[in-house]
């Protein structure tokens, strides 16, 4: 198992692993800061990762756009899920590759969560969610019964989505935000209830 990001979500992701038995061989970083990380030898990113052909690999970057052009560009590589324990995740629920689970997520029946996606901790997505590849639901954040979030969307700490709501692709919403309307691509929401700071480009 290899990270990628030497960082403190790699910080986070390396205890989950940890916990499951699991001791990564390496961090790369692009730009390493430290030769080690919580007793993890730090490597710079081998130009040629033939190296790891026989590894799985999880992109420890937070941010959701790099961590989609990581994606693309290791993509030759198999990759892998991280989900803490205390995750309480329903039997049918699917969680695409390269995803992560923190402590203390609640997943209820039904919901579909994509690739390279960051369920941080405490998080709830209750039935029949759908949420897209390389989204960030923060700490604390809810998404009731039948919240669909699109693809790079960053829900902040503690937001809360009520049921049937579509967030769409690429989206920000605000920390502690309530939303009860749609939310379109590309367009950032903040306060109770939420409102568009931002409009998207047509």
């Amino acid at each position: 198992m290899i990270l990628f990001g030497a960082s403190g979500h790699g910080k986070v992701i390396l205890d989950i692993l940890r916990r499951r038995g699991v001791e990564p061989r390496a961090f790369w970083d692009d730009k390493p800061a430290l030769t080690h990380l919580m007793g993890v030898q730090v490597f710079p990113t081998p130009e040629n990762s033939e190296m790891a052909e026989l590894d799985q690999l999880i992109i420890s970057v937070g941010n959701n756009r790099i961590r989609q052009l990581l994606a693309e560009r290791f993509s030759m590589h198999r990759f892998a899920t991280a989900i803490h324990p205390s995750a309480q995740i329903a039997e049918d629920v699917e969680i695409g590759e390269g995803s992560v689970v923190m402590a203390g997520v609640l997943i209820n029946p039904g919901c579909r969560i994509g690739k390279h996606v960051i369920l941080n901790t405490g998080c709830v997505v209750d039935h029949d969610g759908r949420i897209g590849d390389f989204a960030h639901i923060s700490p604390n954040a809810t998404l009731t019964g039948n919240v669909t979030v699109g693809e790079g969307t960053h829900l902040g700490a503690g937001a809360v989505v009520i049921p049937g709501i579509a967030v769409g692709r690429w989206a920000v919403i605000g920390a502690g935000s309530v939303v009860i309307r749609p939310v379109p691509d590309h367009a950032k929401a903040v306060g109770n209830p939420a409102r568009l700071m931002e409009r998207p480009e047509l």
